[in-house]
């Protein structure tokens, strides 16, 4: 037995619940699939709740030993939160807009100051206040009307990503009456400061209807101004900055058409852009200079697999008035368009890393088509991660932008666009770290098919290259998300402890440009898996570790990543830890009841073509374990999931303890109160990270004490 020993060594091993085997068979293209955990997909079912339970009681009594490495690993990175903290000011219609969070308290408080940082708080939104009575709490939308006097936010109190809508009057504190349930994501005001768009959810939690609200009326009542029908398409909604229109934009997963709202009139319907045309993404966002004349800028994928910027005038958008701005690249990816009113931000990637470049607009030159001075924003680490901060003011010439390494901390930097200055604003404080005792660097794993694959990695300086040390290998992987390298504050916990931490920048991601994401999906998804198995493989070349000190993690589509891979190579991990894992892989393509099912027809495949069948049977977790020995395993579920259901790990689970063939530690806990992010606060978050870790770490019999302790 190599990973249960530890738990052996420390108590009785409790006896496993097994589920109730209740076979469905299913036919599908003349091929028989038995199913004998079907039955847990019925929440209503006392049975299934009870066997969820079990499960629970089952984590908790084989985890029992590790309780006291719980708390310390908690109390480690609590103790390095600065629990009394706020963020740096944006600056917005002569206020400035901040949030700040008190010790003791699982979530943020929303503030403002009017005219500058000398001026009196005014709280906008306590949601320990809105979390009393909820063991729940995310914020989806958070929108201050044009003029500054209203608030419109919407809150989830149980995980479901369905948010209720309420509207307050800043002045006075006071809700008003309107209250719109079922919204999603995207919240947007008109400029007259009462007209409210939102959308809302079809019973597939598509969000497939956009409204617009006046304050006062009924939300009954409330018009619908746009439906959408194919369910393939998700709705989403955004603002220019220029505040001048508001874009509805419908995208499956590989086509979007977009439509333009006037902002300023309350009773516009949308206009077209563009139709629609299978695999053709574009976004679009407004321009208005100084002389008044208006563009939309357009990033597409249109005769351009890594993107390009096209321009069109806003009073005959249609594509063949399109205009080339910035030309497709082989080797650049353009992610992103930001137009102030003097300038252009297109964030870019290339050779897998994160670029800022900005166009200076103010000789006319940009849109008139000829040659525009522009200039990347050079970075200081060879592995390093850079987003968008908030930036709401279209006149601004300061660029506010995040920054993070492996090793430095989140920071915020704002940049001169036209000095070419930047200045920190804030850097986390993290408490007890120290960034020159860990060193980062990217290396290159080779895929079975020849080719390089980054990863990314951090581990302690003084770590020897003898294969002994432990490792945390990272991986996704799916719909074109980039996995950047960013600095973890928890992650230090592990650090301190010798471990290494690798992120696997694998295809199915978008961190090597479009071609990158094509190449994991369909019917190449199994580059995917593949790719991951030789990161995994050139770290324990390089002797950074070995197969029996190395863990492995992933989330969601990354934990559809960690069942492949243990089906495949179970003898290369010690331990895998999938959190709500998308792991059923054939039966949720196949049901398009279930949420995102329709839209992922076009990541996957429709499983409804014979071949599209056949090659995601012949990956699909579920459908692939095997009597074989498998790692140490820990899978988590939130039973309000809508993005992964929580029979999913519940079934995967279930199987594997009837099919494995050795003893090692099989553990699964289900969140019963809360969805596909977990618990929501900050300190209850922690636990979960806690509990994590320590199996982690339990199953590879690291020491329980971290370096710089067991140095005192």
């Amino acid at each position: 037995m190599k990973n249960g020993a530890n738990i052996c060594k420390k108590q009785a091993v409790p006896v496993p619940p097994v589920a109730q085997e209740r076979p469905v068979t299913h036919q599908n293209h003349g091929d028989e699939r038995v199913d004998p955990y079907y039955w847990l997909r019925e929440r209503d079912d006392p049975a299934v709740l009870a066997y969820l339970e079990a499960e629970n009681s089952y984590t908790a009594a084989m985890l029992a030993h590790t309780e006291p490495l719980q708390g310390t690993l908690y109390e480690e990175m609590r103790s390095r939160i600065k629990e009394t903290d706020e963020s740096v000011p944006v600056v917005h219609g002569g206020y400035l807009y901040y949030y700040r969070e008190e010790e003791g308290k699982q979530y943020r408080i929303y503030c403002r100051k009017k005219g500058s940082l000398d001026a009196a708080e005014q709280v906008l939104l306590d949601l320990n206040a809105e979390a009393k009575g909820h063991d729940f709490l995310h914020m989806g939308n958070f929108a201050v009307s044009p003029d500054h006097s209203l608030l419109a936010f919407a809150l989830d109190t149980d995980g479901s990503e369905t948010y209720t809508l309420r509207i307050k009057e800043l002045e006075s504190g006071e809700l008003l009456p309107d209250r719109i349930e079922n919204t999603y994501y995207g919240l947007e005001w008109g400029n007259d400061n009462r007209t409210l768009y939102y959308t809302t959810l079809d019973p597939a939690q598509r969000p497939h209807k956009l409204h617009r609200h006046l304050l006062g009326d009924a939300p009954a009542e409330d018009e619908i101004v746009h439906h959408e029908e194919d369910e393939r398409f998700f709705l989403r909604l955004y603002k220019a900055r220029s505040e001048r229109y508001i874009f509805l934009a419908l995208g499956s997963a590989v086509t979007s058409e977009v439509r333009a709202i006037d902002a300023d009139a309350s009773d516009s319907q949308p206009f077209l852009v563009q139709p629609r045309v299978q695999d053709v993404e574009y976004f679009v966002t407004h321009h208005r200079d100084q002389s008044g004349r208006e563009h939309f800028v357009i990033l597409t994928n249109w005769e351009a697999e890594n993107f390009r910027v096209m321009a069109v005038p806003v009073g005959t958008p249609a594509r063949e008035n399109w205009r080339e701005l910035i030309p497709h690249s082989a080797d650049v990816m353009l992610d992103r368009v930001e137009p102030f009113q003097d300038f252009l931000v297109v964030w870019e990637r290339e050779n897998g890393l994160a670029q800022i470049n900005i166009y200076d607009l103010r000789d006319g030159a940009f849109f008139a088509g000829r040659p525009s001075a522009s200039h990347r924003l050079e970075q200081h680490e060879p592995v390093y991660s850079v987003s968008p901060g908030r930036n709401p003011e279209f006149s601004s010439r300061t660029l506010r932008f995040r920054y993070t390494s492996l090793v430095s901390p989140p920071t915020v930097f704002d940049y001169d666009m036209d000095d070419r200055t930047r200045r920190l604003r804030k850097q986390d404080e993290v408490k007890g770290y120290d960034p020159a005792a860990f060193s980062s660097e990217r290396i290159w794993a080779v895929a079975p098919d020849g080719v390089r694959v980054p990863v990314s990695l951090v581990y302690p300086v003084e770590a020897k290259r003898d294969g002994r040390s432990p490792c945390l290998l990272i991986g996704y992987g799916s719909y074109g998300i980039s996995y950047d390298p960013s600095f973890s504050s928890n992650h230090v916990s592990l650090l301190q402890r010798g471990f290494s931490v690798a992120y696997a920048h694998i295809r199915g991601g978008g961190e090597m440009g479009r071609q990158w994401k094509e190449d994991g999906k369909y019917l190449r998804k199994k580059n995917t898996f593949s790719d991951f198995i030789a990161c995994a493989e050139e770290l324990i070349a390089r002797q950074f570790t070995s197969p029996q000190r190395l863990v492995i993690s992933g989330r969601s589509a990354g934990g559809l990543l960690m069942g492949a891979v243990a089906n495949m190579r179970p003898d290369l991990f010690a331990g895998v830890v999938a959190g709500v894992p998308f792991v059923d892989v054939v039966n949720t393509m196949l049901d398009p009841t279930i949420p995102l099912t329709v839209i992922e027809w076009e990541e996957w495949g429709n499983p409804a073509d014979a071949e599209y069948y056949c090659y995601m049977k012949s990956y699909s977790p579920y459908d692939n374990i095997e009597a074989q020995p498998y790692p140490a395993i820990l899978a988590t579920a939130g039973l309000n999931d809508p993005r992964v259901q929580y029979w999913e790990p519940a079934k995967w689970v279930a199987r594997l303890r009837v099919c494995k063939t050795d003893d090692n530690p099989l553990l699964l806990k289900t969140e019963m109160g809360a969805g596909h992010f977990s618990k929501s606060g900050r300190y209850d978050y922690l636990e979960e990270i806690a509990l994590e870790y320590a199996f982690i770490l339990d199953t590879l019999d690291v020491e329980m004490s971290n370096h710089r302790e067991s140095e005192r």
